[in-house]
Formats: structure tokens, sequence, C-alpha cells
């Protein structure tokens, strides 16, 4: 080989088995890399940002239903047909939603581990609401310690790891997403050595035999150049709209999320503070020990929704003004913007129902709560409706912007190996075409 190589036709077929080579490399490992991002994009879509979504549906399934409980305790022994029907289906929701996140869970010990944990619970729980409903309709003092044992389990054990579990799956996206978005330095750097080669073949070529062109090898950095803007254009795009789904999207479905739960909360808080009346308290030293625990829990619910003042507009660095910066449209906006008015609405009728139990007129707080004209219970539902339409429209910016970020990818790695293909065998044509000069 080294004598070969002291040869011009032995210099000639060195330079075009490195040509070939370099041009085969880098098609298969552009393929090798966007077939990694394409799977990572695809994963964002269809696996990690679902199960995150239904990671926060099992916790708003919960507080519902815990939610729902307290109201249903509040309205006697024979609670309504439809408060009953509400909480059985939210039982029901995070019972399928814990089997499916169970199947789809794969390679995460601590998601695993987590919904083993809620699936022991939610049996506890529910007996504990069934013990509380049992002694209600007897009128028994009783009922009203089963209710707020069993919400002290949602609170203190269940919730937490739901929330756990919806953490653990959305820094599962978060990887997804990092994976999705990386740039495939390697295939972008050995694009450019290839090309650089090839250059310098033709410029050698030119300098020796004065042939501005070498068809073979005009041919190869063709193909080399179009794989390579093909992979920066093509992966920018998928990229810009990649992000634009978990700024735009995902982030914006996690501030909702947190939203809807923080008003999920407040609900069972208001709700427990008229079961309680006044029997928990905080026991902490500070600026609110020895009030009522629930009612100061509702405050820092309600704080942390929209924030203090007053006005139709959230305070600044609430969920709720989070959420209206976070959308991108009216679509978002609007529903968000009418949440914030419901909420203030709703914080201004709970005002009015403490004044009257704080008097001593305890009926006439509970029709302020739950009743069916001007109660706080209307007010939540007002809430609760705009924030779930303002998911929903969130979700379909989610998927779309997904959607067409992984499009971007489409035939990618296919199209880098056959270009790649036909690269190397122009270097190698060319490069023969003034081999054969030599015979």
């Amino acid at each position: 080989m080294r004598t070969a190589a002291t040869t011009e036709p032995g210099r000639l077929r060195i330079i075009g088995a490195v040509l070939a080579a370099l041009v085969v490399a880098f098609g298969a490992v552009t393929a090798w890399q966007v077939s990694d991002r394409q799977t990572a994009a695809d994963a964002v879509a269809e696996h990690s940002q679902p199960l995150s979504a239904d990671a926060a549906r099992i916790y708003r399934s919960l507080a519902d239903a815990d939610t729902t409980a307290a109201s249903g305790f509040l309205a006697g022994g024979q609670e309504p047909a439809a408060v009953r029907t509400r909480y059985e289906r939210d039982i029901d929701t995070a019972s399928e939603l814990l089997v499916r996140a169970a199947a789809n869970t794969e390679g995460s010990a601590s998601a695993r581990a987590e919904i083993r944990k809620i699936s022991q619970l939610l049996p506890v729980y529910t007996g504990l609401v069934e013990s509380a409903r049992a002694n209600n309709r007897q009128g028994l003092p009783l009922g009203g310690a089963y209710l707020r044992y069993a919400n002290d389990t949602m609170r203190t054990r269940l919730l937490p790891a739901a929330d756990r579990l919806y953490e653990a799956e959305t820094a599962r996206l978060g990887d997804d997403y990092g994976d999705a978005k990386s740039w495939p330095w390697v295939a972008i750097g050995l694009g450019v050595v290839a090309l650089a080669a090839l250059g310098w073949a033709q410029r050698r070529n030119y300098r020796r035999t004065n042939r501005v062109f070498n068809h073979g090898l005009l041919g190869a950095s063709a193909a080399a150049t179009v794989v390579l803007v093909w992979l920066v254009v093509g992966h920018a795009i998928a990229r810009a709209d990649l992000s634009e789904s978990d700024d735009h999207g995902a982030k914006s479905l996690r501030v909702l999320n947190e939203a809807r739960i923080a008003s999920l909360r407040a609900r069972a808080d208001e709700n427990l503070t008229l079961v309680a009346r006044g029997a928990v308290v905080v026991d902490k030293d500070g600026a609110n020990k020895g009030k009522d625990a629930y009612e100061v829990s509702y405050a820092s619910r309600m704080a942390g929704l929209v924030g203090g003042g007053s006005g139709d507009r959230p305070a600044e660095g609430s969920l709720l003004d989070r959420a209206d910066d976070l959308a991108d449209d009216g679509g978002g906006r609007e529903p968000v913007e009418a949440a914030a008015t419901a909420v203030r609405a709703w914080q201004d009728r709970h005002k009015a129902a403490r004044s009257a139990d704080d008097a001593g007129d305890y009926k006439d707080a509970l029709e302020k709560v739950i009743g069916t004209k001007d109660s706080t219970g209307e007010s939540f539902d007002r809430v609760d409706d705009e924030l779930a339409e303002a998911l929903g429209h969130e979700q379909r910016q989610f998927q779309q912007a997904a959607d067409s970020g992984r499009g971007a990818f489409t035939g990618m790695a296919v199209g880098a190996g056959v270009l790649a293909v036909l690269g190397a065998a122009g270097a190698v044509l060319g490069i023969g075409r003034r081999l054969s000069e030599y015979r």
C-alpha cells in the first residue's frame, strides 16, 4: 500500500476510498441521530405528555372527589343524586387512569411506587367517605369526624402521592423534549468534514488536470450538501415547533392544571369549614395560630390562584396571571380571564357566607355555599368550567405544534441514507474516471 501510494493512480484510489467512507459515514450518523430525535419527538407527542396529562387528571379527579364528598355531606342525609354521581365518576376516572398509567409507565420505579401507593390508599379513602355518609344519614355527629379523617387521608397521603406521580411523568416529558431538541453535532461535523474533503479533492483534480468539474465528485458534493442542509434546516424547524409546543402547550397545561387543582382544594376547604365548624384549628406558632385551619388553607389557595387585591385581573405572579401570559392567542386567554373574574365573584360570595356563619346563621351560610343561586358553589363551577375549556384549547395547541415538530423529521433518516449511498457512488465514479486516463 505504501508503494501504491507513491504513484498517482494509487493516491487516487486512496482518495476515492476515503471520500466514499466519509460520505457513507456522514449518511449513517445522520440517519442514526435523526432516528433518535424522531423517536424522542414521537414519545413527547404520544407517550410522555399523555402520561403527564393522565397523572394531572388523576390528581384532579381525587381532589374533585374530595370536594364533592364534602359538598354532599353538607347537603344533609339525602345528598343530591348529581353530587353522588359526580363523586362516583371521579373515583372511577382515577381508578381507570391508574390502571392505564401502570400499564404504560415503563422503567420508572418512582412512578410505579406512587401508583401502587395510590391504589392501596384509594379504597381506604372511599371506605371513610362511606362511613361518614352512613353516619350523616342517621344524624350522628360522628359522620363529620369520619369526613375530616377522609379529607386528612386525601390531603396528607393520596394527593402528595398523586403529585409525585405527576412530577415523575413531567420530568420524563422534559427529558424527551431535551433528547428531541438536542442538535446532532456529530452528524453536522461529519457533514462539514465530508464536504471539505470533497472540495479539496476537486481542487486537487483541477490543479493537476486543469479540468474545472469532475461530474462524479460534483454529484457527491451535491448529495452531501443536500443532506447537510436538510439536516440543519429540518432540525431547526422541528426544534422551533417542539419549543412552541413546550412553551405554549406543555408549560401552559402545567400551570392550568395547578390552577384548577388550587380551585378544587379551595372549594374543599370552604366546604370543610362548615363541616368542622371550628373543630380544626391551626396549632402552630404564628399569625394564624388558633384560627380555623380550613379557612386559612382556603385563603392560601385563593391567594395562589389570583393573588391579593381586587378587580378582575389576577395579580402578577399568580397562577392565573402566569396562565394568561403563557396563552398565545385569544382562545387561550379568554377562558383564563373569565376564570379570574369568576374567582373574584367567588371571593365576594365567600365573605358573605363567612359573615353569616360568624353571626350564628349557619343555615344562611350553608345556602350561600351550596345553594343553587348566587352561591360560592356556582362560582366554583364557573371557574372549573372555564379552566377546563382553557385546558382543552392548550392541549389542542400542544398536539398541533408537537405533530408539526416531529413531522419535520419525516423521511430525513431514509433520505440521508439514500443520498449518502449515491454520493459515495458518485465519488467512486469520479475518481474512477480519472483512473481510466492512466490505462
